[in-house]
């Protein structure tokens, strides 16, 4: 970013050194104060509509959303809490299943990880509404809810989200303590998990924003997401960790450019949603590794699900934009956004259910 009183200062040396130049977001100020438009009253209690989602929400306002849209359909959804944030905020997930068991298969989508990631959180909400609201008038989203246990966990990270509301736009971490003589604060969480925890892609200070924690685990936040998938890991068959920005779909590793048995599988399922997700309205998503389509990231939570969980279908997905406004994007996309990866979604747990992703290939 560059401040208005140097704008013709770095124009004058891009053009002094043939560069080209391109202006993305001619005033980030005026597109950060745009996104945080509160809602109304009528609209946050609104649930029959989309008008919820014309507006990035407080993790207050997300909270009770869910709890309205538990109440009012009781007989597939319920909202429980996994845990609890370092600042003490409820890990809040709602469950979307007909009737539960023990070996019920589970489909698990969580979200907001990076606090500034805010379209992550959205449509993750989106995805809730649309499974349950379209319970009694779609069949195949009638016999998804029958065969699987949904849970969605649509802020992983509620004190970094708060944060990136109220002070730091761009803020990743959590927001716990650390023993920086900076003060520094927080700790990446998608560099947190047990798996090949700090073994490159992260960092060791406190300062960084890809910073791995002191331990793996070290984060409440990322050890209630690990007991309480490993105490139905068995069950869980899809493992979505939702994320922002690029327009990717991507597969485990991160910490190797080396591909795991099963891509070929996970790249078949993936495949499947996102085809399914440009159907919508012609997004057009990549495919691939981690390591291989961006960087060595290593604690990484789809890592972790499938390396240590083995969750074989672990993906986490990269939604809109490719970079015209990164992780500033207008909240004109977000019932966009939760279209596209709903049908995404719906489309892979429909393979999945039906055991079918050989004929669909």
């Amino acid at each position: 970013m560059i401040p208005p009183e140097r704008f013709h200062q770095i124009e004058h040396f891009f053009t002094a050194n043939d560069i080209q130049q391109q202006i993305l977001i001619e005033d980030v100020d005026k597109a950060i104060e745009n996104e945080k438009t509160p809602a109304t009253y009528s609209e946050v209690l609104e649930s029959a509509s989309n008008g919820f989602f014309t507006k990035y929400q407080r993790i207050n306002d997300i909270h009770n959303y869910l709890e309205k849209l538990a109440v009012e359909n009781s007989a597939i959804a319920s909202v429980l809490s996994i845990g609890k944030s370092y600042e003490g905020r409820d890990l809040k997930a709602i469950k979307i299943s007909k009737e539960s068991s023990n070996d019920k298969p589970i489909i698990w989508i969580d979200a907001g990880i990076h606090a500034r990631e805010w379209i992550s959180t959205a449509t993750a909400v989106y995805i809730a509404k649309e499974l349950i609201q379209n319970y009694n008038t779609d069949s195949d989203v009638k016999s998804l809810v029958d065969t699987f246990e949904w849970y969605i966990l649509p802020s992983v990270n509620p004190d970094g989200y708060e944060y990136s509301h109220d002070y730091d736009r761009m803020w990743r971490k959590t927001r716990s303590e650390s023993s920086s003589m900076w003060g520094c604060k927080g700790v990446d969480a998608n560099r947190n998990f047990g798996f090949k925890w700090n073994q490159g892609g992260a960092s060791n200070s406190p300062c960084s924003d890809i910073y791995a924690g002191p331990k793996a685990f070290s984060e409440p936040e990322t050890k209630a997401i690990s007991e309480f998938i490993l105490a139905r890991k068995n069950q869980v068959k899809l493992y979505i960790a939702t994320h922002s920005y690029s327009q990717l779909w991507l597969t485990p590793w991160g910490w190797t450019s080396n591909l795991p048995d099963d891509y070929n599988d996970q790249y078949d399922l993936a495949n499947v949603a996102v085809n399914a997700l440009k159907s919508v309205h012609g997004t057009k998503y990549k495919i691939g590794s981690s390591t291989n389509l961006l960087y060595i990231a290593t604690g990484g939570a789809d890592d972790w699900a499938y390396g240590a969980a083995g969750i074989k279908y672990s993906y986490t997905p990269e939604l809109r934009d490719t970079g015209r406004y990164g992780f500033i994007l207008p909240a004109s996309h977000i019932i966009p956004s939760g279209e596209e990866t709903f049908a995404a979604i719906k489309a892979m747990t429909l393979v999945l259910k039906n055991d079918k992703l050989r004929d669909l290939l």
